[in-house]
């Protein structure tokens, strides 16, 4: 499936802003199942230098720097991305958990020393006793990886209730067990957290959702913004993703921008400063599929 992506964002300051520069995650990955076709980040008032690179994790990052006075900054990304099913793996043919746990903490090769660096703590996740013991729960001994992992998935989906207003930015999964509330960024953080306390590893994932669902189909929470799930490392089956927001394995309804060891890495825009007063922020995010038109008979 191809879709459109429109990302924009809007600061207005109550004074003038004499220089600012920001790094941006907004051009999609390509990946073993997506495709960017193509992808632009447009600024306003216009750049006086701006560049791109690929970070540590292979994600495309774009760096501007405004160095006029503006009451307001615009970014806007556009991007052309194809997305494709993802390969079927049965749960029950995954190996054991502790099978992979062994792997990460003593790696043989470069793909499984490679995933071992999503295992430590990072940033927004921390191990804990309660964490270990909630994730403990969905992986007794001697059961497929992805058999606990959707179990486990199953369970804060169920648990934990989405709730906008119940937290921030900063937030911290020991924050998100005692509220048993937040948003997709907060259960991708604390699905790792539980993962890693037990020597798994887990990367996070922000990307987006499609706004519209095929027909007959419920609208999934948090559609029409950024959103965020996990992926995690499951041995011979690769890496598989997992969205605890909605309770399901992310398929073609999920567009991948950029992956790291927490939000930290990945934050769609950050920067620094000079000046503006009080801030005022707006974001509209439009995923729209590149639906075929239909020929006259």
């Amino acid at each position: 499936m191809k879709y459109h992506v429109f990302h924009g964002t809007t600061y207005g300051y109550s004074q003038p802003v004499s220089l600012c520069q920001n790094q941006v995650h907004l051009t999609p990955r390509i990946t073993g199942r997506q495709n960017c076709l193509r992808s632009s980040v447009d600024v306003m008032p216009l750049p006086s230098c701006q560049n791109g690179w690929l970070d540590y994790f292979g994600n495309q990052v774009h760096f501007f720097s405004v160095e006029i006075p503006h009451e307001k900054l615009s970014i806007v990304a556009r991007s052309e991305v194809e997305v494709f099913a993802p390969l079927e793996v049965t749960p029950a043919q995954t190996p054991p958990w502790e099978t992979i746990r062994e792997q990460l903490h003593l790696p043989q090769d470069e793909i499984v020393l490679a995933a071992a660096q999503f295992c430590p703590p990072s940033t927004f996740i921390h191990s804990s006793a309660e964490a270990h013991d909630y994730g403990l729960a969905s992986f007794p001994p001697g059961r497929p990886i992805l058999e606990s992992l959707l179990d486990l998935t199953s369970r804060i989906f169920h648990d934990f209730q989405y709730d906008q207003n119940a937290t921030g930015v900063f937030t911290k999964p020991a924050e998100v067990f005692q509220s048993r509330r937040g948003v997709c960024q907060d259960f991708a953080h604390l699905q790792m957290s539980c993962l890693r306390s037990l020597g798994l590893a887990a990367r996070y994932v922000s990307g987006y959702l499609v706004t519209e669902p095929p027909p007959g189909t419920p609208k999934l929470v948090g559609a029409d913004a950024s959103h965020a799930w996990l992926s995690v490392y499951c041995g011979s089956a690769g890496w598989i993703d997992l969205d605890p927001t909605n309770n399901l394995v992310p398929g073609i309804r999920h567009i991948t921008l950029a992956w790291g060891r927490d939000y930290a890495d990945v934050c769609p825009i950050q920067g620094v400063l000079i000046g503006g007063g009080q801030s005022t922020l707006s974001v509209a995010v439009d995923v729209v599929p590149d639906l075929p038109s239909e020929r006259p008979e």
